[in-house]
């Protein structure tokens, strides 16, 4: 999904992308791959005593398929900035629907940086918002 040369346009929208439903096996994969070994992402009774309606995601792994829905719009080679918010936790059974504007560009010598505005959605609820900066080849 890699950005056409008229996708540098201030404005322009990638199509937007579902994850999910998320499950707590996606969670329980997530801490063993990362290290994150929190038992609130995976140990439902410790997540509940906390206050917590049930196990949640990890805010990285939230981000981690902001990154990769971002990367398959405008490149990996591309990334030169990327930065999170986390908001809002999410749940087994929310489903992430992804979404991202270019909210600048600015030509330069070796091509056009666009600065584009990204989000991790559930309904209405905003998980994740990201900041990145992709350098386009001119």
């Amino acid at each position: 999904m890699s950005a056409p040369a008229t996708a540098v346009e201030v404005g322009a929208r990638a199509p937007a992308r579902d994850y999910g439903p998320m499950t707590p096996q996606m969670f329980v994969r997530y801490s063993g791959a990362s290290g994150d070994l929190n038992p609130m992402h995976y140990d439902d009774a410790m997540a509940r005593s906390a206050g917590y309606p049930s196990v949640f995601s990890q805010g990285m792994h939230v981000a981690a398929l902001l990154a990769g829905y971002a990367v398959d719009w405008l490149g990996a080679d591309a990334v030169r900035r990327f930065g999170v918010r986390f908001r809002e936790q999410v749940y087994p059974g929310d489903v992430l629907s992804c979404s991202g504007e270019v909210v600048e560009a600015e030509p330069r010598p070796d091509g056009v940086l666009l600065t584009v505005s990204l989000a991790a959605s559930v309904g209405e609820r905003t998980a994740v918002t990201a900041i990145a900066d992709f350098l386009l080849p001119g």
